[in-house]
């Protein structure tokens, strides 16, 4: 398995640098003295007198900092594949947490039995999740962009924000794709009837145990909401890989309309 793991991860290295990373433009968000430094991609063949999808990525622990371009390690090349670009047209936002703050603001705790992560300072204590936050608000005022199909995926740490800025901004997204992450299931009722959900991680990840999948697909289910998930046998931490090959990770998403 950790042959095949080695394979799949340097053909997205492969594939990732024979693709245009500069097609991902920087961006800097300002709002009052703080900065969010993000990367946007545009729609395939762009019309300003059109209308697009809004595609939020949230990346791991492991591409903070403040280059805005480590945030592409994972993911970018999904969204940069020339038959996706024309068949899935949108905006694509890779936002770059700074590495004083997680998008979720959660701690490794071991000693917690119901999660492998807990929320330390509030929900409102993550100052880059906050500018995301204030960046989609924005984003999504533009004429360019469908309001009635925002979507937002992550992984690790970014699956653990997915389930974050789901909870506090319930109302804005058609559907979200977190994968091996958590989340804090006393605030899945603000979103669990009303946003799909497809859900991923590997079932030997030792990083993030897919027993907190599990918790947040039951507390979803609990509060009336019907998720889909998928678990990988014997894949461990690394399971993005395996859902960025799902041929219908991006057809499943662009199928959702906000109700």
């Amino acid at each position: 398995m950790k042959k095949i793991t080695l394979i799949i991860t340097l053909f997205f290295i492969s594939n990732i640098n024979s693709q245009n990373l500069d097609l991902f433009e920087k961006e800097i968000f300002i709002n009052g003295k703080d900065t969010l430094k993000y990367r946007v991609l545009k729609p395939h063949d762009f019309s300003a007198n059109k209308n697009y999808p809004l595609h939020l990525f949230l990346h791991g622990v492991g591409e903070r900092g403040d280059d805005n371009e480590k945030q592409l390690v994972h993911g970018a090349s999904l969204f940069l594949n020339e038959n996706n670009r024309k068949n899935y047209k949108s905006w694509v936002i890779f936002p770059q947490c700074s590495e004083k703050y997680e998008w979720a603001d959660m701690s490794f705790n071991p000693k917690d039995k119901e999660s492998m992560y807990r929320n330390i300072n509030g929900i409102d204590s993550s100052n880059s999740l906050n500018l995301v936050i204030k960046l989609m608000d924005s984003l999504t005022q533009t004429k360019t962009v469908n309001k009635n199909k925002v979507y937002v995926s992550g992984l690790s740490m970014g699956g653990m924000g997915t389930f974050e800025i789901l909870s506090r901004r319930p109302e804005m997204f058609a559907a979200a794709t977190p994968i091996c992450g958590d989340g804090r299931i006393e605030t899945v009722n603000e979103y669990a009837k009303n946003t799909p959900l497809w859900i991923f991680h590997g079932s030997s990840d030792r990083v993030v145990s897919p027993n907190n999948s599990l918790k947040m697909t039951k507390a979803i289910i609990d509060k009336g909401g019907s998720p889909r998930i998928t678990f990988y046998e014997n894949v461990g931490h690394n399971s993005w890989n395996n859902a960025f090959l799902e041929k219908d990770f991006l057809k499943w998403i662009h199928s959702k309309t906000k109700k």
